[in-house]
């Protein structure tokens, strides 16, 4: 492209046609307008006479300046003129298009494509063939015309990974199989990587490089650890830079299930600094509802960290060695755990053997003492594939001889005979308190109440290895709380009793943070390799680019070592991995990984990836240049007095006014024609009542979430209809509310209607009043509804038999109810000659989809809900009352499915004829 005064041509040497404009000028000059023919009779006494020499009269000065410039407009306008023109070089021969393709680019990926294709159009107006190499999925490139290249744009996506040692000696391999040089265009994520180096120099040798890449700097997040009661997460950055705030954003379930924000934090760089931190101190129940964390406005793999095991809440076995004593249920041993685990755990009922195949996360074993063989063997077995064993002492245990010679495979340490009684009153010591934790405890950091005191415990054998299994001591030393590991899961024992008869422990809040920690710790433990030996990982979901989780389908399991040392890319992909009931989150980023920012050599270009949208004029002008020929024809024609100046005028004016004008739309029928097709959508018709039209549309969103959790429809936000303005054809099912005052509508509107029932739209008219009336006119909604349904093209109805496809369509259903119950709903009656085939168990219907359905339920109200996913109105009372509100949630998913895929259950009344065929 040749760029002229800020403005480009495409096509520049047509501009040579700019010189013979004066010469055009020279013979328009020479021509005389036609003569003006005027009767006049005595030019009779002139006929035959010459006139040696002939005078014409010259053209209009501004007659031909519009045709000189309609002749340049011409002209300027087939050179192909672009304002605001890409200043970029263009060169000559074949162009490589190389991407990094990694997460690192995800947030700014549009704006590469965008560039992309701006380096495809330059190639196509030179002539030149375009390859692209994807380095994080490398191929063979293949030069191709670049506008062939121009729809596999869509398909091009980043990895949530980066270039790997393995894709770039694929990518070195495939360019070594390319022919001559070539020059390239190299779109970097600014993140350096391994080989980078080597592919630069491969290039370099074939032709020139340039680079580009954004300004942004890359923005990514570590996975999160749980320490000290509280979520660490760190934020980093590729190059340092000014003072930076970022927000972060912790996303999980609410109590109905539905995605949302569960809290907020801000993180800060410092100025000169890489890195932010920010502490999330969460209570248990809201911290096993995260799912992820993300940093707010970045869209990347690298922005979002997943949660595993670490957070979610647990299932808790608790098992005891005795009974409560006469149903005193303060000294149940298990009343203090499970008061301090309810909020954060679910409970496994049964005996050991029995709960022992639900896989629960923590076994809790209150002063049992004796397992039988098969017991034992099990438990272990339990134990060695990540379970937590978490024994407490008492009577039973300090009389048995359990761990006494030899230490017991499910205890930490070995036990002495009997145990140890201080500050009781057969004692002449006081109660011992707890001692400072140590820096190697997970309960380093607790805060040590001075009310809590030990009377009785069992003791530990003094053996080489008691003082690394030690967690928590009394003040004089003695041990109160030991650990082991056992294979991948941990055994931990408190010395004392679980309940307050041989401590004040269970009756203090530390007990509550001791327990707490060691949940955490029993899944959050560090995997090392020999931990995962022998294991094998199922993927769940995996993450894209983007950050998105998807499902994994037919991926192949990942061994246990590869999984926590590997590297990401094709084979091993970052997302949620399972291996038994353990879960593991494989994020993008490790806690050891740091951004390193890619340096370029002196000798490399780097261009930013901003985007200039070029504006082509050509249409422009030459639209100009025919209206400048259109006024010369209507200028010579008055001149030459075959059209008077005033004929001349109303010529002109007329042809203006012929122009068809197009029926663009006004940018509002834009936006709701685009918000109404850019998924399925459903509507329901606004009544001029604000409360009611927004519980119209609280429940048409509360359905559209049923329908998304429930089905594969999808739908977007629900939108409110005006039969007045709004098109109806772009939605499936109109959802029609009835108020006694709502305007009639007028006769185009009825149009429309009539036009959308027949072309198989449906409309459901709740007239919301089965609380009062029956169906029909008796109520001021039941007379309004006949008022506004009269002009309509309604077929003869019938109340939903039993055998209707509505009944069936995803849920079986034989009642309706909405926030009220007991109407019955009319639908288009069943043709008179629908028959029973034998062996079926309903008519052979019409294939249609019933155009209307009428009823007074209110279902909009049992449907509602908020923003957050909450039910925004009561039903009934109670159980009865949601069970009332689940029915009229599957009324609604079944009224979908019926208008999205009309009676196509009925089909099954012809399975004896189709076997019949098949037969045959």
């Amino acid at each position: 492209m040749t760029v002229l005064a800020g403005i480009g041509f495409t096509a520049p040497w047509v501009l040579l046609g700019l010189l013979t404009l004066p010469i055009l000028w020279l013979i328009l000059r020479a021509v005389p307008p036609a003569p003006i023919r005027r009767l006049f009779p005595a030019v009779t006494l002139l006929l035959g006479l010459k006139d040696d020499e002939s005078v014409s009269d010259r053209t209009p000065w501004w007659l031909l300046l519009l045709r000189m410039l309609a002749a340049a407009a011409i002209i300027i306008g087939l050179a192909g003129p672009v304002l605001n023109p890409s200043r970029d070089e263009t060169g000559t021969g074949p162009l490589l298009l190389v991407l990094d393709a990694s997460w690192a680019g995800a947030t700014r990926w549009s704006s590469t494509l965008d560039q992309i294709d701006v380096q495809l159009t330059e190639a196509g107006r030179a002539g030149r063939t375009v390859a692209i190499l994807s380095l994080t999925a490398p191929e063979t490139p293949v030069f191709q015309a670049a506008e062939a290249w121009r729809g596999r744009l869509p398909g091009l996506t980043p990895t949530p990974w980066q270039p790997t040692e393995t894709q770039i000696e694929q990518s070195l391999a495939a360019l070594n199989q390319l022919d001559g040089g070539f020059d390239t265009h190299w779109f970097s994520d600014r993140l350096a990587y391994e080989g980078q180096d080597r592919v630069l120099s491969e290039l370099q040798a074939r032709g020139a490089v340039i680079v580009y890449q954004s300004a942004a700097p890359v923005v990514a997040i570590l996975p999160a650890a749980y320490q000290d009661g509280v979520i660490q997460l760190t934020a980093q950055r590729a190059e340092p830079g000014p003072a930076e705030s970022l927000t972060l954003l912790a996303q999980g379930r609410d109590p109905a299930g539905a995605m949302r924000v569960l809290q907020s934090a801000e993180m800060e760089f410092p100025s000169g600094e890489t890195q932010a931190q920010v502490d999330l101190a969460l209570p248990s129940e809201l911290r096993a509802r995260i799912t992820r964390f993300e940093i707010q406005g970045e869209r990347s793999a690298g922005a979002v960290t997943l949660t595993d095991d670490s957070l979610r809440r647990r299932e808790v076995a608790l098992i005891a060695g005795t009974l409560n004593r006469e149903g005193l249920e303060l000294l149940s041993p298990l009343h203090y755990l499970t008061q301090v685990l309810s909020p954060t755990a679910d409970f496994v009922e049964g005996g050991l053997l029995e709960v022992l195949p639900a896989n629960p996360d923590v076994i809790v074993l209150a002063d049992v003492a004796k397992l039988s063989e098969g017991e034992q063997a099990a438990l272990i077995e339990w134990v060695e594939q990540g379970g937590l064993l978490l024994r407490f002492a008492g009577p039973r245990m300090a009389a048995s001889d359990l761990g006494r010679d030899a230490e017991d495979t499910l205890l930490p340490v070995r036990l002495r005979s009997g145990g140890r009684s201080v500050g009781g009153a057969m004692s002449w010591g006081e109660a011992k308190g707890l001692a400072p934790f140590p820096e190697n405890s997970p309960f380093y950091g607790l805060r040590v109440p001075g009310d809590v005191t030990v009377t009785t415990q069992v003791m530990a054998q003094p053996d080489p290895n008691l003082a690394d299994r030690v967690i928590a001591s009394l003040s004089d030393g003695t041990p109160l709380v030991t650990r082991k590991t056992l294979g991948l899961g941990q055994v931990v024992l408190f010395h004392v009793t679980a309940d307050a008869e041989w401590s004040s422990l269970p009756l203090s809040g530390l007990f509550v943070e001791m327990l707490d920690r060691l949940a955490v710790a029993s899944a959050a433990k560090s995997r090392e390799d020999a931990q995962l030996q022998g294991t094998t990982w199922e993927p769940i979901q995996v993450m894209d680019g983007f950050g998105t989780l998807s499902d994994a389908g037919n991926l192949a399991g990942v061994d246990g070592v590869e999984l926590v040392s590997g590297t990401i890319g094709p084979e091993l992909q970052p997302g949620l991995y399972e291996s038994g009931k353990q879960k593991l989150a494989l994020n993008v980023l490790s806690n050891e990984m740091v951004l390193n920012p890619v340096v370029w050599p002196s000798d490399v270009p780097i261009k930013g990836q901003e985007v200039s949208n070029e504006t082509p004029i050509g249409g422009i002008l030459l639209s100009l240049a025919l209206l400048l020929l259109t006024i010369d024809v209507i200028a010579s024609l008055a001149l030459s007095g075959r059209l008077g100046l005033a004929k001349a005028a109303a010529v002109a004016l007329g042809t203006v006014m012929l122009v068809p004008e197009a029926q663009a739309q006004t940018p509002e029928e834009t936006d709701f024609a685009l918000n109404a097709t850019k998924e399925l959508v459903l509507a329901h018709v606004l009544t001029g009542n604000a409360q009611v039209d927004d519980v119209a549309r609280a429940g048409m969103r509360g359905l559209a979430q049923v329908l998304f959790y429930r089905t594969s429809v999808e739908p977007a936000e629900p939108i409110g209809v005006d039969l007045e303005r709004d098109e109806l054809a772009f939605f499936p099912l109109l959802y029609w509310p009835i108020t006694p005052d709502q305007p009639q509508p007028s006769i185009e509107a009825y149009a429309k209607l009539n036009t959308y029932l027949r072309s198989g739209g449906m409309i459901l008219f709740d007239t919301r009043d089965a609380d009062v009336a029956r169906f029909g006119a008796s109520s001021p909604n039941g007379r309004k509804l006949q008022q506004l349904a009269a002009p309509l093209n309604i077929p003869a109805l019938e109340p939903v038999p039993r055998d209707h496809v509505l009944t069936r369509a995803f849920y079986l259903l034989q009642d309706f109810p909405g926030r009220y119950a007991g109407t019955e709903v009319w639908v288009e009656a069943a043709p008179l000659d629908a028959e029973q085939i034998e062996g079926m168990p309903f008519r052979n219907l019409n294939d249609n989809v019933t155009p209307v359905v009428i009823g007074g339920n209110d279902w909009a109200s049992a449907w509602a809900v908020d923003r957050n996913g909450q039910a925004l109105l009561p039903v009934g009372r109670g159980y009865a009352g949601e069970r009332q509100r689940e029915l009229a949630n599957r009324f609604g998913v079944n009224l979908v499915m019926h208008v999205l895929t009309g009676n196509y259950k009925s089909d099954q009344v012809h399975v004896p004829a189709l076997l019949d065929r098949l037969g045959q």
